[in-house]
């Protein structure tokens, strides 16, 4: 058997690399997701590499969306699986996601079921599309399955989109503020510096303010290169320690408690794990597998530990009321109505509502967010502005003072 050299990423998104004997890659491929290792690239030693992911190419999740829900139309329609696979890949005008399409048909031709040729390529199909649409093949019924993928998606799209549009202007206040701000401290105050120097006597010294203000002013005029290396050190810092297992574990942690935001972080993340369970329950996915897809995909490292115990729990023999109480993630709400269509054996369609009602909620604190937003980034450009003229204005009045009282006299 060849021996295969390949790089992989664990679900920590680490990179794994190294070498591994197998018939084929699309054994090697099986081997590794089972020990939760997503294949990127692979070559025989003293071959070259296998089609893999560049680092520039990626499928949007928009994109997606489009595809799958043109796909389930065409086999609604009674296209042949090929022919659908044919066309979508001729009108796509990403060229990398055509070309992943070109080679699924393929592989379809060749023999592979729809499901196996799509896992070959886990960079745009994840785990959870994949396991959809082996359900949709093996019942018979991958036309429905699409459908609900598709809508899955759309859904995901609209919340990304939503909390992405809503962020836009905040975060373009503060930065143009920011900037704004830079520019006078760092070309406009000292242009008042050299005036106050002119104008204050022999033994005599400028109001405290203004003293900081300068101070600060000429710091950063002679070490803004400075500031920016830590900035940019402390940004490159906490980026590298988030891709450690323990750095995201500890930083997704804080995330979910940080006033306002840390709630809108929660409510996104009970969204997206009743919307993904819900979605794979209705789609005939086991429900042990339905747990582990849905933790991969939480996104919150905290998250997914709370649904990997649930699922370590309803292993074991349990319901899902009791553990997922004790994970303390999940609002009493949330856990009432699982338990209640675990019993009545309506649980896709309790997540799907459970998802509904906190996708609104995700919509109506983002607002509420923004309301408090806005005051508060006018209150802080008030004051900063506002401190920074008082500090310009005060060596003036004073001058005017003992003109005014050496005039008297």
């Amino acid at each position: 058997m060849p021996t295969y050299v390949f790089k992989g990423r664990n679900r920590f998104n680490e990179i794994v690399a190294g070498e591994r004997v197998a018939p084929d890659r699309a054994a090697l491929e099986s081997a590794l997701r089972r020990e939760q290792v997503i294949l990127t690239a692979a070559k025989e030693k003293g071959k070259g590499l296998d089609f893999q992911i560049g680092k520039r190419e990626k499928v949007k999740t928009k994109e997606l969306a489009i595809f799958t829900r043109q796909f389930s139309v065409m086999l609604d329609a009674g296209l042949p699986l090929v022919q659908c696979l044919d066309i979508l890949g001729q009108q796509q005008d990403n060229p990398y996601f055509a070309k992943v399409i070109s080679r699924t048909r393929e592989d379809v031709e060749a023999g592979s079921t729809l499901a196996d040729a799509m896992s070959r390529h886990p960079k745009v199909f994840e785990q959870l599309f994949v396991n959809m649409v082996e359900a949709g093949e093996t019942g018979g019924i991958l036309d429905i399955i699409l459908q609900r993928l598709s809508t899955f998606l759309e859904k995901i799209v609209k919340l990304k989109s939503d909390v992405k549009s809503a962020l836009v202007y905040p975060i373009a206040v503060i930065a143009i503020s920011l900037v704004v701000i830079s520019v006078i401290m760092i070309f406009v105050i000292p242009s008042f510096k050299s005036i106050f120097e002119t104008l204050v006597g022999p033994g005599e010294s400028l109001p405290w303010l203004t003293e900081f203000v300068v101070d600060v002013s000429s710091f950063m005029a002679s070490f803004w290169w400075l500031i920016a290396i830590v900035l940019g050190l402390g940004f490159y810092g906490l980026r590298t320690y988030y891709k450690t297992p323990k750095g995201r574990k500890v930083l997704d942690g804080i995330s979910l408690k940080i006033p306002i935001i840390g709630e809108i972080l929660r409510k996104i993340a009970i969204s997206r794990f009743s919307r993904t369970l819900g979605t794979l329950l209705s789609s005939g996915v086991p429900i042990l597998e339905s747990l582990d897809i849905t933790a991969r995909t939480s996104g919150n490292v905290v998250v997914e530990e709370a649904i990997l115990n649930v699922r370590s729990a309803i292993e074991q023999g349990e319901t899902f009321l009791e553990p997922l109480k004790a994970a303390k993630l999940f609002p009493p709400m949330v856990c009432q109505m699982i338990g209640i269509g675990e019993q009545t054996g309506a649980l896709d369609a309790m997540l799907s509502k459970i998802a509904d009602f906190y996708e609104q909620e995700v919509d109506a604190a983002i607002a509420n967010l923004l309301a408090m937003l806005e005051p508060a980034m006018i209150m802080f450009l008030g004051v900063t502005i506002g401190t920074i003229v008082i500090a310009m204005y005060l060596p003036l009045f004073s001058l005017i003072a003992k003109l005014a009282s050496s005039g008297k006299k």
